[in-house]
């Protein structure tokens, strides 16, 4: 299909639900004030039917300040997702030697590993992201992969899967003038238009040469003028939803975010920590004297009290009660107590309906532990993320062979290219002084061997830096056997 038609609405109507509720999720992710209060002004109730926090006073007063107090609780959501699927860089193998340097060197130079944490924390935001192979010689003599956010995208899918996509940003604005730039990317293809339209239509479709940022694409386009052909049967894009099924949309192929049901209670923990704060301001320690105590400052400049002064003459004021002159502390309480608990209460709430365990957020028993009680603490997130991880493999897989078939056209044309097998990492690192103690309990039972012990220690190693290992460790510590046919004994 060609890219759109000049005067298309943009976003195209059918995408406009979805775009709204995408910009709910951005808004909360984001943690920007004004943003949320945008949002807000047109959806000033909960469900309960109490007005939002993020809906009242949108303008306050003159002279008064926004005491509206936000809590990063969704970006944190996203975060923790994000840590527990990508903190340690998962491998990528494949069978030929030559092949396995390339890739390693691809994913190694091209920071691959950050690409995927920047990732996953937008899709667990935004309930999904997409992956995309492109490539620049002026830049680097490889493939790239980059991540593209779920609201700059118009995806096509059929049978669940996607089959085209339209990526799309905006260049410039001036005035009621957007400059867009659309990249579709097809089976064999990926057609490149600039647009200058409005805010929320393309307008008209102008050469690429128009545009100082798309203007170097214009030397790469075929003959046709709008499209660089990749020689590829395959998309040279993937989704990676969040995790599935969208609960809002059932049936679709999009993604659920963490945020899910959960505006209302990110809502009200900020309304929690907002009163919280109040208390805080309103508790603070007043004094309030008689109008004979002020000092006058002269006409039109008002009257003070110094609480520093040391010697006061004799006032005619009756002495109170308490013999305090007439002078009275005013102090409230703070209510700690209720606050906490209300908003570790709907801390919990929130976290577990994204899936995770509340031990994830620092709501649990923050004592040491050891890797497996860890996970046995937060078995609700470990789950999680093995079912995130399960979405993640083959659209990461395919966008890997994607990157060697480019990289074996453009660049290595001797490369065999293979579809990788990934393994993810650890989300939980063992403590190495624990380890360090296991191995030293099972040496004192002479229970293991050198060669285990530095399998244990260094699980990622392969045969033959394992074995080199054992033998620098028997060397040095004089265990080494002495080979008989060395020694010179035998004839």
């Amino acid at each position: 299909m060609p890219l759109p038609q000049n005067g298309t609405d943009w976003p195209p109507p059918q995408y406009a639900a979805f775009y709204r509720e995408l910009r709910v999720d951005d808004a909360w992710y984001s943690g920007d004030r004004r943003r949320l209060a945008d949002i807000y002004q047109h959806q000033q109730h909960r469900h309960d039917g109490r007005r939002r926090l993020w809906a009242r006073h949108r303008h306050p007063q003159p002279g008064r300040h926004d005491t509206r107090l936000h809590v990063p609780l969704p970006a944190d959501i996203a975060t923790t997702s994000a840590d527990l699927l990508f903190s340690e860089p998962p491998t990528f193998t494949v069978a030929d030697p030559a092949t396995q340097a390339r890739l390693d060197e691809i994913t190694e130079a091209g920071g691959i590993a950050n690409t995927l944490l920047e990732s996953a924390e937008v899709a667990a935001a935004l309930g999904g992201v997409y992956l995309r192979v492109t490539w620049d010689a002026s830049l680097a003599a490889r493939p790239l992969l980059t991540a593209v956010h779920a609201d700059c995208a118009i995806p096509e899918f059929r049978w669940g899967q996607l089959a085209a996509v339209t990526f799309w940003r905006e260049l410039s604005a001036d005035g009621s003038t957007v400059w867009r730039h659309l990249e579709r990317h097809e089976v064999g293809r990926i057609l490149h238009g600039l647009y200058q339209g409005t805010a929320d239509s393309l307008g008209t479709r102008t050469p690429l040469t128009e545009h100082p940022e798309t203007a170097p694409l214009a030397d790469s386009l075929s003959a046709e003028g709008d499209a660089i052909e990749t020689g590829l049967d395959q998309l040279t894009a993937a989704y990676v939803p969040n995790i599935r099924p969208n609960r809002r949309h059932r049936g679709s192929p999009f993604g659920r975010s963490d945020y899910q049901s959960a505006h209302d209670l990110f809502d009200a923990l900020d309304e929690t920590w907002s009163s919280w704060l109040r208390d805080i301001r309103l508790a603070r320690a007043r004094l309030i004297v008689p109008d004979g105590y002020l000092r006058d400052h002269g006409p039109g400049r008002g009257a003070s009290f110094d609480d520093d002064r040391e010697i006061w003459q004799a006032l005619s004021i009756p002495p109170g009660d308490n013999g305090s002159g007439g002078i009275t502390l005013s102090q409230f309480a703070i209510r700690v107590a209720e606050h906490q608990q209300t908003a570790d209460a709907i801390m919990r709430q929130a976290v577990q309906l994204a899936g995770y365990s509340a031990q994830s957020f620092g709501l649990g028993d923050s004592t040491a532990a050891t890797a497996t009680e860890v996970t046995a603490r937060e078995r609700r997130s470990m789950i999680t993320r093995d079912k995130k991880s399960r979405y993640w493999a083959p659209a990461l897989a395919d966008m890997l062979l994607v990157m060697l078939c480019l990289d074996q056209t453009l660049y290595t044309s001797a490369l065999a290219p293979e579809r990788p097998v990934i393994v993810f990492g650890d989300s939980v690192s063992e403590d190495p002084q624990s380890v360090a103690q296991t191995l030293s309990l099972l040496q004192q039972a002479q229970a293991v061997s050198t060669d285990t012990k530095v399998r244990i220690l260094h699980p990622d190693w392969d045969d033959d830096a394992v074995r080199a290992e054992v033998e620098r460790i028997l060397t040095e510590t004089g265990q080494a056997a002495p080979d008989p046919m060395q020694m010179g004994n035998f004839t």
